[in-house]
């Protein structure tokens, strides 16, 4: 895991009258996930790519891990950092097991440890060990996308920038890659910095959201402090943060929990919840089942209900519980 410091962050192009990235201060803790937000232009991937060096700060300061980036050679600096983009990125020519052990190379790994790394690699993204030696265009889009995450970490890197890297899959492979990355990032704790432009997946992903425009930070916080208490309209605007739909999305039914009625039985496979289920999907569900109550199950049993007065009882401490 590692911790980045981003002092007066400023990017300005040869011959260009404005910045790219202006004066954008921040920290991110070790094992965070944060995602950068906002629409095209606002400066989000050109932030990403000053802090693996691929464009150098024309001002300001950036730390990681308490050493000044600028003190360490690029190319060494970018050995130590996971990158993954849109696409892949991954070399046509080479075999899956020679994309995923391109770093280890460089870094000077044995033979044998780069071998037993992809075998670990194709297990943790869950692709197939036969699929090592079969080319990039053998493969679906969203299996070249797991190809170039296990890439990415193939040198247990503490640092992950990912670049928009679900934007070109389908929705349905899309949100399948996000429940594979929480699940690793679970597993793994790494520092992510995630591009998107996409607010459901931000939201989705993010334990804090940095919000761009025009090149400036406009607000870093938890997604349910974003949309709860958005910094300005174009926040507002950006999440719907008035959507109270968006809100329940980001709680779970542990957080509404009542208990068990008497007599209750644990409903059927479709209807019944689960403790990780969040309050948009239980509100839909208690509402299908005629509005009152649904129990909810884990590990077989019956451990509590929710109601539509315990999902705006959740929604309403969770605001509370922000600070202001």
């Amino acid at each position: 895991m590692s911790s980045i410091v981003a002092e007066q962050l400023s990017k300005t192009f040869p011959g260009e009258a404005r910045p790219v990235v202006d004066s954008v201060s921040f920290r991110i803790e070790p094992g965070e996930f944060v995602v950068l937000l906002g629409p095209s232009g606002c400066g989000k991937t050109t932030l990403l790519k000053m802090i693996n060096r691929l464009y150098e700060p024309t001002s300001g300061r950036l730390l990681i891990d308490g050493a000044d980036a600028r003190a360490v050679p690029a190319t060494e600096l970018r050995r130590r950092i996971g990158y993954v983009i849109q696409q892949t990125g991954l070399f046509p020519h080479l075999r899956i097991e020679q994309n995923i052990a391109v770093v280890p190379q460089l870094l000077g790994w044995e033979r044998r440890r780069i071998e037993v790394r992809i075998d670990e690699l194709l297990d943790l993204v869950e692709l197939p060990r036969a699929y090592r030696r079969r080319y990039p265009r053998q493969l679906s889009g969203g299996e070249q996308q797991r190809v170039g995450l296990a890439r990415a970490l193939a040198a247990d890197p503490g640092l992950m920038l990912m670049d928009e890297p679900f934007g070109a899959l389908d929705a349905i492979t899309r949100a399948r890659l996000q429940d594979e990355l929480l699940r690793i990032q679970q597993r793994l704790h790494k520092t992510i910095l995630f591009v998107t432009h996409d607010v459901d997946e931000a939201l989705r992903l993010a334990d804090r959201l940095l919000i761009m425009r025009a090149g400036r930070m406009v607000q870093f916080d938890t997604p349910l402090a974003v949309l709860s208490h958005p910094a300005d309209d174009f926040v507002r605007d950006l999440l719907s943060a008035d959507d109270v739909l968006r809100r329940l999305s980001l709680l779970r039914v542990a957080d509404a929990l009542r208990p068990p009625a008497v007599n209750e039985g644990y409903g059927n496979g479709s209807s019944a919840l689960t403790p990780t289920d969040d309050l948009r999907i239980a509100l839909g569900r208690v509402l299908e089942a005629g509005g009152e109550s649904l129990p909810v199950v884990a590990d077989g049993q019956n451990v509590g209900r929710v109601t539509p007065a315990s999902i705006a009882a959740a929604l309403a401490r969770g605001e509370r519980a922000l600070p202001d």
